[in-house]
């Protein structure tokens, strides 16, 4: 029994959820979609290059949502994840996770984007146990800000390792999937580094190291 790690964009689904969720304010008519996807396009692409501060792509994302209640955000991300989430989840993803289960492993999935998305996306494809970005509410309102450690690039690390001692769980025999090279400190942490769909850098990195590198489609 291992403790395995899933990445969730572009890793368990085939898309940013940060993004797909801008592009669903936009529709709500919270923002201005054609600026607002033009400057959520602007930080995807540093996000690629590894040059993103995540703190300014948080504080944009969130903006649309200051003020709004957490049940309001819950009441009309449920429908968004079962029309333009769950379509885009990898088959192979569902495999991978099927098979682990049969072995008695313990399934984490560990996401630089908001909880508020990660978690009813990963409830959708059977994973209850998820690190992500966390949102501060106050007065019962999202305030725009975050809380805590950024689940991004190092932050990660930091906040698995928190987890890890929370749960009594160990790294020992543990697997990570990701598709990106902002993922590399944690996947050079862990026993088995998985890699999917990899970006060029990631790649490389994968090719020199003789680390599994799957397609998933």
């Amino acid at each position: 029994m291992a403790l395995v790690i899933f990445d969730l964009d572009e890793t368990l689904i085939h898309g940013d959820c940060a993004t797909l969720w801008s592009e669903q304010m936009g529709r709500l008519g919270w923002v201005d979609g054609e600026s607002f996807m033009r400057k959520n396009d602007e930080l995807m692409a540093a996000y690629s290059r590894g040059e993103l501060a995540m703190e300014d792509f948080m504080a944009f994302s969130l903006e649309p949502m200051i003020g709004r209640t957490p049940e309001e955000i819950e009441h009309l991300v449920e429908p968004w994840v079962e029309d333009i989430i769950e379509p885009l989840i990898y088959s192979d993803a569902t495999r991978t996770i099927a098979k682990h289960r049969q072995n008695g492993d313990r399934i984490l999935v560990i996401s630089a984007s908001g909880t508020h998305l990660v978690k009813p996306i990963a409830a959708r494809i059977g994973i209850d146990e998820v690190l992500g970005i966390e949102l501060e509410i106050k007065h019962g309102v999202y305030s725009g800000h975050t809380v805590g450690v950024l689940t991004y690039r190092e932050g990660k690390i930091t906040r698995l390792m928190q987890w890890l001692e929370q749960e009594g769980e160990s790294l020992e025999g543990a697997y990570f999937y990701s598709d990106s090279r902002n993922d590399l400190p944690l996947l050079l942490k862990v026993e088995n580094p998985q890699v999917v769909n990899p970006d060029p850098v990631l790649r490389e990195q994968a090719e020199k190291a003789g680390w599994p590198i799957h397609h998933w489609d």
